[in-house]
């Protein structure tokens, strides 16, 4: 008695969910139906340009940068959803036990030596290759600097 009880329940799932799509799909197909005969088929060529905030644009907006700018931003991301991680487990600190505190612990382990790697290779330097050349030529020999403003 029960499995038909069941089947019924599930047919009207699923006669509800096809009701609902095809609702759905009308709906849709209206707005876009409805847009395409009611709309304006006028062509300009100022109705082609670029229009932002009452300016026409100057330029292209295709221009090459370094990756250089976008690597901080991404380190950030990474290491600031780490965060939400390591919240959550504060807040069921208690109810983790030491089970828990192992994990998290392994966790920051991992943490530490992505960061240490990312220090090691230069990722968290945010010179550019002239910056990193002109601080070469700054500094001399055990780490003494040429330029006035370092003298004490």
């Amino acid at each position: 008695m029960m499995e038909g009880a069941q089947a019924v329940s599930s047919a009207q799932d699923l006669t509800s969910f096809v009701i609902y799509a095809a609702a759905v799909v009308a709906v849709v197909g209206t707005m876009l139906g409805l847009s395409f005969v009611l709309g304006q088929r006028k062509s300009a060529h100022s109705k082609n340009l670029p229009f932002e905030s009452g300016i026409v644009s100057v330029g292209s907006a295709q221009f090459h940068t370094t990756i250089h700018f976008y690597l901080p931003a991404i380190l950030f991301i990474i290491f600031d959803l780490e965060v939400v991680f390591l919240f959550s487990w504060a807040v069921v600190v208690r109810e983790a036990g030491w089970a828990g505190f192992i994990e998290i612990s392994v966790f920051i382990v991992v943490l530490l030596v992505a960061l240490f790697y990312l220090w090691r290779i230069g990722a968290l330097d945010w010179r550019t290759q002239i910056q990193k050349r002109e601080l070469k030529t700054l500094v001399g020999p055990g780490g003494v600097t040429n330029r006035k403003e370092f003298r004490l």
